[in-house]
């Protein structure tokens, strides 16, 4: 997994963008049944790009035939809105490793908040998302989370030994549903999917990107 995550970064960081110039949709404009979490930005609109749109609609409907619900927790972010993720992720590192020095702190950080402008967010097309059943009114464990909390450490990768039967298969249900929409997996987060941008063109073997980043005044 580490040889992955280092070498799809690599790949990621010089790969050619053909901008398709898709615009953002609002997902909260679109009817689907979907979850959102709440987030830390007041006003956030759940946007992605038109095609990412068309695959959660997708991912939803098949969600709903089996009582599930698919939780959109982020998608498109501004570098203002990763910036102040970083900070509080780096902030909460350095109160519980008071020992540690900064650049580990910041690596440490890395390997699950994007730096502010590294961020595949700012692309449209990565979505982190969850599933909640509706028969048994809670969200899915999926081996790291209560509810919609996760903890940030190693059971996050997508195929971590340490988790349970039952978090294994819901963590297959959500990476099948997305890859068979032609999203890549995180290699360190089993809920991030991208598509169309850098990191989908380095996992899935395309040629060159389709989303390059989309600066928060052009929104």
């Amino acid at each position: 997994m580490e040889r992955q995550y280092h070498l799809r970064k690599q790949i990621s960081s010089s790969m050619s963008i053909h901008e398709d110039q898709s615009p953002l949709i609002s997902l909260k404009d679109t009817g689907f049944r979907l979850i959102f979490e709440p987030s830390m930005m007041a006003g956030y609109e759940y946007r992605v790009r038109e095609s990412v749109c068309e695959k959660v609609g997708r991912i939803s409907q098949q969600l709903e035939k089996q009582d599930k619900v698919l939780i959109i927790r982020s998608v498109w972010r501004s570098f203002e809105h990763q910036r102040i993720l970083w900070d509080n992720k780096v902030a909460v590192m350095r109160n519980d490793h008071p020992l540690r020095h900064e650049d580990e702190i910041q690596k440490l950080v890395s390997r699950f908040v994007a730096p502010p402008r590294k961020s595949m967010h700012a692309t449209g097309g990565a979505v982190d998302a969850l599933i909640y059943d509706t028969k048994a009114d809670r969200v899915l464990d999926f081996g790291n989370n209560e509810g919609l909390k996760l903890e940030l450490n190693e059971t996050c990768y997508p195929l971590h030994p340490g988790i349970s039967a039952e978090a294994r298969q819901n963590r297959e249900l959500l990476m099948h549903l997305f890859e068979e929409e032609e999203f890549v997996v995180d290699c360190t987060e089993y809920w991030h999917f991208d598509y169309g941008n850098a990191c989908w063109a380095a996992g899935s073997g395309a040629k060159f990107a389709r989303f390059g980043v989309i600066e928060e005044h052009t929104v």
